[in-house]
């Protein structure tokens, strides 16, 4: 198992739930840009499930080596990879900030799951699972930056499911609304509309043994977005959200 953004709690609580499912994998791939906090969770699937790990560092916002990958050999690939940035005023016009929402979450990430994808191709077997957003869904003024470019990883990933259909390696989105995770501390969220990273990776899981297509953690994101998709322009740009 290959996992992108490895220390996201959404991506180890999956973990967890697949290990407890009784999944096995040869190895799984911790990819990371913060090693001390992946090699504690290596440690802690190793005590409880027996499970080996490799920890790879990965920073998005610099060049990466494919090659040292080769040896990197699975069927499923979790991406939680993710950076919320500053949704501010002030974050709208910091350049970095916007760059850096953008390369985290799409330019620079595309590239890492196309390898992974093309090795998924040639096997012809796989599934990768992306963790997308609901703000992608309509660009709102409240986080359009991290909103776009959710926006174009979702396509993305349309796009691969599409792509890779007949090559039978299959691609699941997910859109989890608020999660109750360290990227959100700190922001007023609804707790009816709030999932913990426990309840997304057990929505998660069962959807990939399903096969899934889309998935919203809570189905009522899934009617909150379908309104908020078809409010008239006239009206949308005048509301506060």
């Amino acid at each position: 198992m290959i996992v992108l953004g490895s220390t996201s709690e959404v991506a180890q609580a999956f973990v967890e739930k697949a290990l407890k499912a009784g999944e096995r994998f040869e190895k799984i791939y911790l990819f990371t840009s913060n090693k001390e906090s992946a090699e504690r969770f290596a440690r802690h699937i190793d005590v409880k499930f027996l499970q080996q790990s490799e920890i790879i560092e990965i920073d998005l916002m610099k060049p990466v080596k494919f090659s040292d990958w080769d040896h990197v050999n699975s069927s499923l690939l979790f991406c939680a990879a993710g950076y919320l940035g500053e949704n501010t005023q002030e974050g709208l016009y910091d350049n970095k900030n916007t760059e850096r929402i953008i390369d985290i979450n799409y330019s620079k990430l595309v590239p890492v799951i196309n390898y992974f994808a093309q090795k998924f191709e040639s096997k012809r077997s796989g599934t990768i699972i992306g963790l997308s957003s609901v703000a992608g869904e309509r660009g709102r003024q409240s986080n359009f930056i991290y909103g776009s470019a959710k926006a174009a990883f979702t396509a993305y990933l349309s796009g691969l499911r599409n792509y890779l259909f007949d090559k039978k390696v299959h691609v699941m989105t997910v859109k989890p609304g608020f999660m109750a995770t360290k990227m959100t501390e700190g922001l007023p969220l609804n707790p009816k509309l709030t999932a913990t990273p426990t309840k997304a990776a057990d929505c998660i899981y069962n959807a990939f043994k399903k096969k899934k297509n889309v998935v919203y953690v809570l189905p009522v994101w899934g009617i909150i977005m379908m309104i908020i998709r078809n409010i008239p322009e006239f009206i949308f740009k005048k509301m506060k959200l």
